[in-house]
């Protein structure tokens, strides 16, 4: 018996679950984005608490009104690209 050049004899089959859905990056929770934004919101409030009148609240809640948009935008920069390739069960 002869065998040609693109016989895949021996070779491990490649199985593609075409059927699965993946889900979108991963949950905002399992993201060190979440954990380094709660933290620096934390940051500004205990600051502005700590600090004298020079920094009081209208500029400490604008500071974390900035943080939360640039945490929106890098989440939806994330989402935006790239597929996690587990099922939604996880």
């Amino acid at each position: 018996m002869t065998t040609r050049a693109t016989d895949n004899i021996g070779a491990p089959r490649v199985r593609r679950d075409e059927g699965v859905k993946g889900t979108e990056t991963k949950a905002a929770y399992k993201t060190t984005e979440l954990i380094v934004y709660v933290l620096a919101v934390l940051g500004v409030l205990i600051a502005s608490a700590i600090v004298d009148a020079s920094f009081g609240a209208d500029p400490a809640w604008r500071y974390v009104t900035y943080l939360t948009v640039g945490y929106m935008i890098s989440r939806g920069l994330a989402k935006s690209g790239s597929r996690n390739p587990k099922a939604e069960g996880e």
